[in-house]
Formats: structure tokens, sequence, C-alpha cells
């Protein structure tokens, strides 16, 4: 392969995905799982079990895109509750505000875009 030129396409699984943990207390209560990581796109697929959140934050430059799979999604953007159903999603834009929850009994199962990427560009609010 010729340098400058992108890798081959690929079949991408969660159990060939770099894992990783995130949430809680302890920041292990969560699953997410990398499909797609590059410089200029994020695409994580992300298991909340129930009663799981993450704490409000914002990106000062990343745009997000959530999309349930399964279970049941609560978002809180800029102090407005969501609630997002097996295939409902929602945008966030840059700056605003936002957290997670699963307040349903069962898991939820998510997919998550971010353009660009918004790990290293993440603010606790």
């Amino acid at each position: 392969m010729s340098e400058g030129l992108s890798k081959p396409t690929q079949i991408t699984s969660l159990d060939q995905a770099e894992h990783y943990k995130w949430g809680g207390h302890d920041g292990t209560d969560c699953d997410g799982w990398y499909l797609v990581k590059t410089p200029e796109l994020l695409i994580i697929e992300e298991l909340m079990p129930p009663g799981t959140s993450e704490t409000p934050h914002l990106h000062s430059k990343a745009r997000q895109f959530f999309f349930v799979l399964e279970g049941e999604l609560t978002l809180e953007i800029e102090h407005h509750h969501f609630v997002l159903r097996p295939g409902q999603g929602i945008e966030v834009s840059p700056g605003s505000v936002h957290q997670t929850f699963n307040m349903s009994s069962t898991a939820t199962r998510m997919i998550v875009t971010s353009q660009p990427p918004s790990h290293g560009d993440r603010t606790e609010a």
C-alpha cells in the first residue's frame, strides 16, 4: 500500500473492536466498542445497564448523534429531557451540555457518532 492511501475496507464487529469501560463512580459501569476510530470520525457502540448514567459535560468541537438500538435512553441536553427508544436518535451540537441516563429496567444499546472525535474534547459541566 502506498503512503497516503487509506487502508482497505473491512468488516467490523464487536468481537474485533477495541473495548473500553466508562461511567459510574469507578468508570466501569458501562461498556463501549470503537467501531470506527479515525482522526476525523468516531463511531462507537455503547451498552448501559439499568440505572447507569454519565456526568454532565460538553464537547467544544464534536457534533454527536445518539441512536438507540435496544432499550430506552434518556438524554438531557441543555436542561431538556428526551426519551429515545429503538430506532430513534438525536443530535447534540458542539457546546451543548448533555448527559445520558438509562432510567429503565433493561439494558440500553446505542450507537454514538462523533465528528470530529469527542475524546480529548470533553469538559465536565
